[in-house]
Formats: structure tokens, C-alpha cells, sequence
């Protein structure tokens, strides 16, 4: 029964990280640039699970965020549209947060959870910079003009809100999940 019901909690934790990734109420955007809750999430996960669980975690919301946000689809007219994914960000992400957490770099406390992201997203927001310098559709100074706005702007936002999606989560696993 309590497998069932983390098992459910989960999945609704998920679901509304994906839903509220396009509500933008006030607090919830800065500059055009919205939090990024996905990230929010695999840091929240990987903070109690290992580096590979963390990965995995990153894999399936990195799926999931580019399904619901690419811009157009991969197949068009039998050519492959090249566009950056945020799954290769958020693997890197659930896997350091993991092997942090494993490594003891940080106490769990929503301070070091807010720094965390603020990094981690730094860091994905890095990697899908350089994607788009690989594609080469644009030149590299209007890509690193857009990703410095956008990696802090981001960073600011989500690490405020990470003790959103921290805290509950963290209560429930150890009330009702300690093993985890």
C-alpha cells in the first residue's frame, strides 16, 4: 500500500510540474522567462534517490518537457528539424544532484536545496546553449547574449520557488517513505 501511494504521489507531483510549467501568475516570471519546474523537480527527486536514479528521473521530464514545448515536430516532410532538448541537461542535473547528495557536499535544508537549483539550472541552461551553437542556425554572440538572460532569469526563479516542490515532497518521504 505505501508503495502504491508514493508510487501515486509521485506521478501527481509530475503532473503538476508539468501543467503549471505554462501558468505564469505573478511571481512566476521574470523578463519573459518563466520557472523552469521540470529542473525543480529531478533536483528534488535526485536529492534522495542515487546519481543514476537521479538520471533516469532526468530522462523521463526531459522527454516530457520537450514533448510538451518543441516548437515543431522532429519529422517534417521526411527531413529531421534540429532542435535543442532538455533532456541531456536535466540527466546531468539528476545525476550530480544525486552524487552530491550521495557524497555529502550539502545538508538538506531549503537554503542549500534553493542553492542547488540555482545552479543546476545554470548548468542545464548552459547545455542547451551549447546545442544550439552545434546546430549552428544562429551566431554565437546572439546565442550567448539570449542564454545569459534566460540561465538567470531561470536560475533566479526556480531556486525561489524549489521549496515549493521541496518541502511537501520532503515531508511526505519522510513521514511515509523513510527507506527512501
Amino acid at each position: 500500500m505505501g508503495r502504491l501511494v508514493n508510487i501515486s504521489l509521485t506521478g501527481l507531483s509530475i503532473l503538476l510540474c508539468a501543467l503549471i510549467m505554462f501558468t505564469r501568475l505573478p511571481g512566476m516570471e521574470l523578463l519573459g522567462i518563466g520557472v523552469n519546474w521540470a529542473l525543480v523537480w529531478v533536483v528534488v527527486w535526485s536529492l534522495k534517490r542515487n546519481a543514476w536514479q537521479g538520471a533516469i528521473a532526468g530522462l523521463g521530464l526531459g522527454l516530457l518537457q520537450d514533448a510538451l514545448t518543441s516548437p515543431y515536430p522532429l519529422l517534417e516532410n521526411g527531413v529531421i528539424n534540429a532542435s535543442p532538448t532538455h533532456m541531456l541537461g536535466l540527466v546531468l542535473v539528476g545525476f550530480l544532484t544525486g552524487k552530491f547528495q550521495k557524497d555529502r557536499y550539502f545538508q538538506e535544508d531549503f537554503i542549500s536545496v534553493a542553492l542547488l537549483t540555482f545552479g543546476m539550472t545554470l548548468l542545464a541552461e548552459t547545455v542547451i546553449a551549447l546545442q544550439l551553437v552545434l546546430i549552428g542556425d544562429r551566431d554565437f554572440s546572439s546565442i550567448w547574449l539570449a542564454h545569459q538572460q534566460i540561465a538567470l532569469c531561470s536560475a533566479i526563479l526556480s531556486s525561489l520557488w524549489a521549496p515549493v516542490i521541496y518541502v511537501p515532497m520532503n515531508l511526505f518521504w519522510e513521514r511515509f517513505w523513510p527507506n527512501n
